[in-house]
């Protein structure tokens, strides 16, 4: 069973309140408890002061039978005050129970307790001495209180003192329990306008503004979801587009260089030129294919793997190689400059292709006799490794987007009529920097372009 907020928050009412009370019922209880013993010790000292003076004047037999009935006129018909003298003559003696408080517990400043047989409170007593006069022998004077009646009355407060405590209790839970539906109204909503949201349109959105602080921050993460979610779906079908876009082109060419060989009779020379451009297009798919199988493992996560400490000036120079025929027929130079010392932990097979297509496409859009410029840069734990290219300008919009599968900027960086690639070299370059590690960057000034990426000194450890 899920936990409910508004149980746990009836729960933290009721525990709240249960604890602040039974702090007030104990600090009532022990002021009352006090109360009670300061009053009852106030009754012992009136009466006992009372007798005492009324014995301190009696020296004879005659004074002495009116201090007895004095005695027990103060003495109530339940017992709840008693009183005894104690004399070695035992005319001057008076009280019942002589035998058992001549056992009782005394302490040194005259009080004491007594426990009365067939009692189950005992019996909290003060005692003087008082000294002979006349033909009276010294005496001792006790007088005793019943603490019963104080015992019922502490049991009597405890009891009311429980039952409004638990009323109190009760009373709380359900002001918490109209509190936490009131407070959780908002959360309420909220969960309803989640669940009227539908797959389509994409752009619906929590309203943000209705919402208290402490949910406002929730609400806002979670329309930051859907607009990611959006954002990748968008990018889903404009990915399914390019595709369908891109393998579409050479199995039309395929279909229809084939048609037209079968049209009519060819010769073997005629059907080897159709095969021929056949496979042309054919290697074309097969290259869609496998990059698109390369990007789909770098983003299950996959790594580079094999490896090891390479200098990057020593690979880019590998890599411009390639290119030379390329450059020689653009009558284009490659200049390599910065940190030609750096070296870094790669697999060199994966920053090849990286570094290939970062030239491929500098090379794509720039014109004749372009100069490219290669920059290697260590900035910090990261070797950054640019390739700058003169061409035409490119929109800040765009450059957020050069690493994008299937995307070309079309109006500013194709020549009308050409077709370079198929639109996943530059995410390549993004696949590889990030199995390595590193990130990517793009810019533009000043009729400059510059795309690059980076790898770590360090391989990052694996997680």
């Amino acid at each position: 069973m899920r936990r409910s907020i508004t149980v746990r928050l009836i729960a933290m009412f009721a525990f709240a309140a249960l604890v602040t009370f039974a702090l007030i019922g104990a600090a009532l209880y022990g002021v009352l408890e006090s109360e009670l013993a300061r009053h009852e010790q106030d009754e012992l000292k009136t009466n006992l002061q009372n007798l005492q003076y009324s014995i301190e004047r009696t020296g004879d037999m005659d004074r002495w039978a009116r201090v007895r009935a004095k005695m027990d006129t103060l003495t109530p018909a339940d017992g709840s005050v008693r009183f005894w003298v104690l004399s070695d003559d035992p005319r001057y003696q008076y009280g019942r129970g002589l035998a058992e408080i001549e056992h009782m517990n005394r302490e040194p400043d005259g009080r004491g307790s007594i426990l009365m047989p067939h009692q189950v409170h005992p019996i909290h007593t003060l005692s003087a001495s008082i000294a002979a006069l006349q033909d009276r022998p010294a005496v001792r004077l006790i007088v005793g209180v019943d603490s019963a009646s104080y015992a019922r009355t502490l049991d009597t407060f405890l009891a009311a003192l429980a039952v409004l405590s638990l009323s109190a209790v009760l009373g709380v839970m359900l002001i918490g329990y109209w509190i936490a539906r009131v407070g959780l109204q908002p959360l309420v909503q909220l969960s309803r306008e989640a669940q009227a949201l539908r797959p389509k349109p994409l752009s619906q959105r929590l309203n943000v503004s209705q919402l208290p602080a402490e949910l406002s921050q929730l609400a806002a993460a979670f329309n930051g979801a859907l607009s990611r979610q959006q954002d990748a779906y968008r990018q889903l079908e404009s990915f399914n587009a390019d595709v369908a876009h891109e393998l579409r082109t050479p199995l039309t060419n395929l279909i229809g260089g084939t048609q037209v060989a079968l049209s009519r009779q060819r010769t073997a020379g005629q059907f080897q030129e159709v095969l021929q451009s056949n496979l042309e297009e054919l290697e074309r798919v097969r290259s869609i294919i496998n990059d698109m199988l390369f990007l789909a493992r770098a983003d299950q996560g996959e790594a580079a793997t094999g490896l090891v400490r390479t200098p990057i000036a020593q690979e880019v120079r590998k890599t411009t190689e390639f290119f030379e025929f390329v450059l020689d027929d653009m009558g284009a130079t490659v200049s390599i400059e910065g940190d030609v010392a750096a070296e870094a932990m790669i697999e060199t097979a994966l920053f090849r292709r990286a570094m290939s297509n970062l030239l491929q496409n500098a090379i794509e859009h720039s014109s004749a006799g372009a100069r490219l410029l290669v920059t290697i840069r260590q900035q910090l734990s990261s070797i950054w490794v640019t390739v700058s290219n003169p061409g035409e300008p490119i929109a800040p919009a765009h450059l957020l987007r050069l690493f994008d599968r299937f995307y070309r900027v079309d109006a500013a960086r194709q020549p009308q009529g050409e077709h370079h690639g198929h639109g996943l070299g530059l995410a390549i370059v993004k696949a590889v920097a990030s199995m390595h590690g590193g990130s990517v960057t793009a810019s533009c000034a000043e009729g400059i372009t510059t795309i690059g990426f980076s790898v770590p000194v360090t391989p990052p450890r694996a997680a």
